[in-house]
């Protein structure tokens, strides 16, 4: 069969403005929390209580943003991404910042630590929710709490050309046909995203082992979420016949935003409930944690897929989500969430407030306002080079192995199932 390039799909907006708003959603839980306003039994309280249903929304994301342009690759035949350049990219996308914060935190707070090699291993390899026998209490270390969920992006990050792998291998064994190769995507992720109920039992049974909690498979099944939304997308691209449900999904999810957030809503509603467990103190348990799995992940595709489905970027939502302001707080989201807890905790130490005492608008104000300058520059002189240094070596891997091509020669032509008006449309829109 032959193959035709497909280019990349133009930015989406609107999911930058998802981006903030979950972003955001995690700072205010975090400061609810030391604050105290977050440990309460009442309406407000659950609320806030619940707001790491943020967490899920980023896994999602990353699944549609980084799994597309395989998705559309396995349905079409185009060329699959470049495993080497993807990684590269990845690796210069999340690692720098990241490692600016964790020097920032251990030397503020773990300065005794600071001369262990092994410490700064686990830390600046993203490992620390692997290590046996950690020394610090909780989740990381003193600033680091929150990263146990760039631990699990990271090892997403690195499994995914393998999972793409084979789910196009599985795919291609329907033949030709878009529609089919496309179901065969969406069974594979069904079955992937059984990782994640298997893991809470799993983690109960025969012995309650929290660590599971924050290891890669307890969060697939909000991955997977993310790349059936990707697969629905390259669907609704590759195939522009009338009968295509993927193509009636994006038109029904597209001209009813309100209806998916109002179920978002609601399943966030059920989630302060005890349904999901005790909040802060004792084991969920097994039923807990798996209604939580499901009103989560509910939340988060609810979330996700109308600024993903947009018909235009000048629809409603794309205005709301997709605006000026809320595409630069997307853009700086990333610091948002890697220096929160550095603030938060440098906040309380700088006015002498002791946890648990209140003042959780005024604390949430003016930590939100420290942690969006300190994004904004980290922004500005350490991710963008970052990633204009990932752009410059990815294009010198793609011109090593471009291969040569007579002048004047034939340009390959698409595979039957795709129309020529569909050969040049985006399929990735992945974070840059």
């Amino acid at each position: 069969m032959k193959r035709v390039a497909v280019t990349a799909d133009p930015h989406i907006d609107a999911l930058d403005g998802v981006r903030a708003i979950a972003a955001f959603a995690v700072l205010t839980f975090h400061v609810a929390i030391e604050s105290g306003a977050a440990l309460g039994d009442d309406f407000f309280t659950g609320l806030l209580a619940r707001g790491d249903v943020a967490v899920p929304i980023f896994f999602t994301l990353s699944g549609l943003l980084l799994y597309r342009p395989w998705a559309t690759a396995a349905l079409t035949g185009a060329p699959a991404p470049d495993v080497r350049a993807y990684l590269v990219r990845r690796a210069l996308r999340i690692l720098p910042a990241y490692w600016l914060v964790v020097a920032v935190a251990i030397t503020w707070w773990s300065r005794d630590r600071a001369g262990d090699p092994g410490t700064w291993l686990v830390l600046l390899t993203l490992t620390q929710t692997y290590h046996p026998d950690p020394w610090w209490v909780g989740l990381g270390p003193k600033g680091l709490a929150q990263m146990w969920s760039l631990c699990v992006e990271m090892a997403f990050y690195l499994l995914l050309p393998l999972l793409a792998a084979g789910l196009a291998a599985f795919a291609r064994r329907a033949g030709d046909d878009v529609g089919r190769r496309a179901r065969r995507l969406l069974l594979g992720l069904a079955a992937l995203a059984l990782a994640s109920p298997v893991t809470v039992v799993l983690s109960h049974h025969p012995a309650y082992l929290p660590h599971l909690n924050s290891w890669l498979p307890r969060s697939m099944a909000y991955f997977a979420c993310g790349m059936a939304l990707a697969v629905v997308l390259a669907w609704a691209a590759a195939d522009p016949s009338p009968g295509n449900p993927a193509r009636r999904l994006r038109r029904s999810v597209a001209a009813a935003p309100g209806t998916a957030w109002l179920v978002a809503a609601l399943a966030y509603a059920i989630a302060i409930t005890p349904v999901t467990g005790p909040r802060f103190t004792g084991v969920e348990g097994v039923w807990p944690g798996l209604f939580e799995t499901l009103l989560y992940g509910t939340v988060a595709v609810c979330l996700v897929a109308p600024a993903a489905m947009l018909p235009r970027p000048g629809a409603l939502v794309g205005r709301i989500l997709g605006n000026r302001v809320m595409r630069w707080l997307g853009r700086i989201s990333y610091g948002v969430f890697l220096w929160q807890f550095v603030t938060l905790y440098g906040w309380y130490e700088f006015t002498g407030q002791p946890s648990f005492t209140g003042n959780f608008p005024g604390n949430l104000a003016a930590v939100a306002a420290i942690t969006i300058v300190l994004a904004a520059v980290t922004h500005r002189l350490v991710e963008e080079p970052a990633r204009r240094l990932g752009r410059r070596v990815t294009a010198r891997l793609r011109h090593r192995e471009r291969p040569a091509v007579p002048s004047g020669g034939p340009v390959p032509a698409a595979p039957r199932y795709v129309k020529s008006e569909h050969v040049n449309r985006s399929s990735s829109g992945a974070l840059s």
